[in-house]
């Protein structure tokens, strides 16, 4: 039975997109395997909005030429958002690699692995020094309903959680992102499809689901209408709460151009919404926010998450920051510390600015020395932990309600989940009972980032 290894480097749709394509090996007879030693076919999925995911793809893809020598018929690719960019480069830069896979292609991935694996096989049975040939395959091609071949999930023992994609693509053309180029325009699935596939997951067990959209508030705007004064994405939002079994919702990651009044309501009357977003601000000041392309001012970032707290007064909001984008003034980078400062974020992802091939940002003027925007960098990363650090430590003392998701990777004698904050939590318990159950637990003291929690 052929073995395969799948590695995966990037954001939560890029892990969704791998389950897709492990699930089609596991269906074609094949077994997943973690040694990479081993496999038959090697199957590395990236992301390119940031640099360090892409460089970390290239360099393992580059080590992994050493295996040829030993196991010459072993199949190896790329697959997502860099293969997407980059297609036929990879091929010419890596002389082991076999298949460049797209963003719109994954459901074809064990076809083309299969057919060349089988084809060196036959070839190395007939003589050895044929197991090479086989061919390569670069497909990155657009299809229609590619959105809807990302449907199938992993059937795992003891699943709390699960994510479920909405709909692929982009259509904002931010110009630091080359999303809309990887991904290919805004593409919804059918609701009905989509509360299927979690009908689906509840059965299994889980019984909280994150739906996953590059803007995922965006969904079905070309698509469906809107009904009741609701967009699609509220629409879906409240069939989903119906789903019996599931008992929490999140998604990721809206964007203020769609985050309307009928989303920050939807917050009022579907408690399975979790009391978390993840609200991405870019930029506090308005002026580097327009060399984004970002269609908003700061004071309608601050206003929307305001309105959002007053609907939900536990929630707790989380963003990114881009620090040292061409142009960026130390005003621009004070304006996005006080955005911070002033908007008391529960925790932030903080990038400096990279430049991403083909995107507008990369050929502005004003582009800053790496030195530069790793200061700001550091800066900005100060301002928000110490806030993570004292919002963590006020939950110290209280009691709060856990999903547990079971034995936590760092230390599996103890057990892990969230709360609806999206803290996370780890306590001390039994994984086959607990796995999957809202608990309550007593928060007993914090790390900075984490909690511990005792079960009341």
């Amino acid at each position: 039975m052929p073995k395969v290894h799948v590695r995966t480097y990037g954001c939560q749709m890029n892990e969704r997109d791998s389950e897709q394509v492990v699930r089609m090996f596991i269906e074609g007879g094949y077994t997943v395997t973690a040694d990479e030693a081993e496999a038959d076919a090697i199957l590395i999925n990236t992301c390119s909005v940031r640099d360090q995911a892409e460089q970390k793809a290239l360099g393992k893809m580059g080590l992994l030429a050493v295996h040829r020598r030993h196991r010459p018929h072993v199949v190896y690719g790329f697959m997502g958002c860099m293969a997407q960019s980059r297609g036929e480069e990879l091929l010419a830069r890596f002389p082991h690699l076999d298949l460049v896979l797209g963003t719109q292609k994954y459901h074809k991935a064990f076809d083309y692995v299969d057919a060349i694996l089988n084809r060196r096989l036959e070839a190395r049975m007939d003589d050895p020094a044929l197991s090479l040939k086989g061919g390569t395959v670069c497909d990155i091609a657009e299809e229609e309903g590619s959105q809807n071949t990302i449907r199938d999930h992993l059937p795992k023992a003891l699943q709390a959680t699960a994510f479920v994609s909405i709909m692929q693509g982009c259509n904002m053309r931010c110009t630091f992102c080359i999303v809309p180029d990887t991904r290919g325009r805004e593409r919804g699935r059918p609701i009905r499809e989509i509360i299927g596939e979690v009908r689906q997951l509840a059965a299994l067990g889980v019984r909280e689901v994150t739906l996953l959209g590059q803007i995922v508030n965006l969904y079905g705007r070309n698509e469906f209408p809107r009904l009741d004064g609701k967009s699609p994405f509220v629409q879906l939002l409240e069939a989903v709460h119906e789903v019996e079994g599931i008992e929490r919702i999140r998604f990721t990651s809206p964007h203020p151009i769609g985050y309307r009044a009928d989303l920050i309501r939807a917050f009022t009357y579907l408690p399975k919404l979790c009391s978390h977003i993840h609200f991405p601000m870019q930029s506090g000041s308005d002026r580097i926010l327009e060399a984004m392309r970002r269609p908003y001012k700061s004071a309608k970032f601050i206003a929307i998450c305001e309105a959002m707290q007053a609907a939900r007064t536990d929630l707790a909001i989380t963003t990114d920051v881009i620090v040292g984008f061409p142009g960026e003034t130390e005003e621009d980078f004070q304006a996005s510390v006080a955005a911070v400062e002033r908007l008391q974020f529960d925790n932030a992802f903080v990038f400096r600015y990279s430049p991403r091939r083909d995107t507008p940002a990369a050929g502005m003027a004003g582009q800053l020395s790496e030195s530069v925007k790793e200061l700001r960098n550091q800066a900005m990363l100060e301002v928000v932990n110490r806030l993570a650090i004292a919002k963590n430590q006020a939950q110290v003392g209280t009691r709060q309600q856990v999903l547990c998701e079971g034995p936590s990777k760092t230390n599996s004698a103890r057990l892990t989940g969230r709360t609806s904050q999206n803290k996370i939590v780890v306590f001390e318990g039994d994984a086959a009972r607990l796995t999957g159950r809202l608990v309550d637990l007593h928060i007993d003291h914090t790390t900075g980032f984490t909690l511990y929690g005792t079960l009341v």
